[in-house]
């Protein structure tokens, strides 16, 4: 199915569901999606083979925001880092984020910085220190079973949920969840992080990780793997009744 690429550094902003105006910032490359995940609802599609690969660095993006925040007169409420593909990514992400609220700070002081991870990078001091410089991190997590995480999130080699639980656990208090709720058959695989299974676990999780903030939702955009089915918003109101309960 039809999926899209940022074609630059900033874009936007754009209406965002949890955020509200969102300025973007990828820090990826803007003709391939460079991510440790290859989720199948990724709104950028799979993960590009046969490209090199070149990200922008400190140098490439700091005079490019500067620009844009000292210009800017649209109504902002955050800037986040996303983009195509995992933002952490980028060897330059601390130095970076460093900027980014320097910059901030001096031309929109009232906007927040946001950035939307998948938490695969937080055994990384570096990433941790930076993220936890950031007004809102939000650590992107759809299932806490090795098995379903496999096939939802298609991970790099090596990578295992539990580790990612134990590294938000140790580096995050009160850590901000976002968790994308769908159905649909997966490799040969019906696969439903909704079903009592899947929900208990992931609620016991919670428990655990006693986030400030969970973020539940559903496909909104094309997706690279057809056949995904939507979770409606009366199945979404009743997973959101039950974290607010814990």
């Amino acid at each position: 199915m039809a999926t899209f690429l940022f074609d630059n550094i900033i874009f936007g902003p754009v209406k965002s569901r949890r955020l509200g105006n969102s300025l973007g910032i990828n820090l990826l490359p803007v003709n391939a999606k460079f991510c440790t995940f290859n989720c199948v609802y990724c709104e950028c599609g799979w993960n590009s083979k046969g490209i090199k690969i070149e990200l922008p660095r400190l140098g490439d993006i700091v005079p490019v925001m500067e620009k844009y925040f000292s210009e800017n007169k649209q109504p902002l409420d955050v800037i986040t880092f996303a983009g195509n593909g995992e933002p952490t990514i980028n060897p330059d992400f601390p130095e970076i984020v460093a900027e980014t609220i320097r910059l901030r700070n001096k031309y929109l002081p009232n906007v927040k910085v946001s950035v939307l991870t998948n938490a695969s990078n937080l055994g990384n001091e570096k990433v941790v220190a930076a993220l936890k410089m950031i007004d809102e991190p939000i650590l992107k997590v759809d299932t806490f079973i090795q098995s379903d995480f496999e096939l939802i999130n298609k991970p790099a080699s090596g990578l295992s949920i539990a580790t990612i639980v134990d590294n938000i656990a140790r580096n995050f208090e009160h850590p901000i969840i976002q968790t994308m709720f769908m159905r649909g058959n997966i490799d040969g695989t019906f696969f439903d992080n909704t079903t009592d299974e899947s929900l208990g676990v992931y609620f016991e999780t919670l428990k655990r990780l006693n986030p400030s903030q969970v973020m539940v939702y559903s496909i909104a955009r094309e997706t690279p793997l057809s056949g995904l089915q939507k979770v409606a918003p009366d199945e979404l109101e009743k997973i959101g009744a039950k974290i607010r309960s814990l």
